[in-house]
């Protein structure tokens, strides 16, 4: 199965999207966005993006687990991953987002 780009409109009407690798795990979460053309356009800054090893961000949270952000080009976060258990598992997340970003379909969840 190939990973996918799930569209979603949230109760209060903001948008947002989760990348999902093929074998169903999200592997980055989108920052919330006012608009649903606001979250496509990040959804192309992330296949864009995506094949750029400087722009995922690296970091670790307060209870010492890593996780990792990607950026755009002009610095501004576009997505956040889960926390992991260990650097080598960020590390195999990271290289999901760089497989799976850029060809992914939409599925559109904001109808209906």
């Amino acid at each position: 199965m190939a990973g996918k780009y799930n569209l979603k409109k949230s109760k209060n009407g903001k948008f947002s999207f989760n990348l999902v690798a093929g074998n169903g795990q999200v592997v980055l979460t989108s920052e919330t966005y006012n608009t649903k053309a606001s979250a496509t356009n990040g959804i192309k800054s992330i296949r864009k993006n995506c094949q750029d090893d400087s722009c995922f961000d690296r970091k670790v949270a307060k209870n010492g687990k890593p996780y990792f952000t990607l950026k755009s080009t002009n610095g501004q976060i576009i997505g956040k991953s889960q926390m992991y258990s260990s650097n080598s598992s960020m590390e195999k997340g990271i290289r999901s987002v760089v497989t799976n970003g850029p060809d992914s379909v939409v599925d559109d969840q904001t109808k209906g």
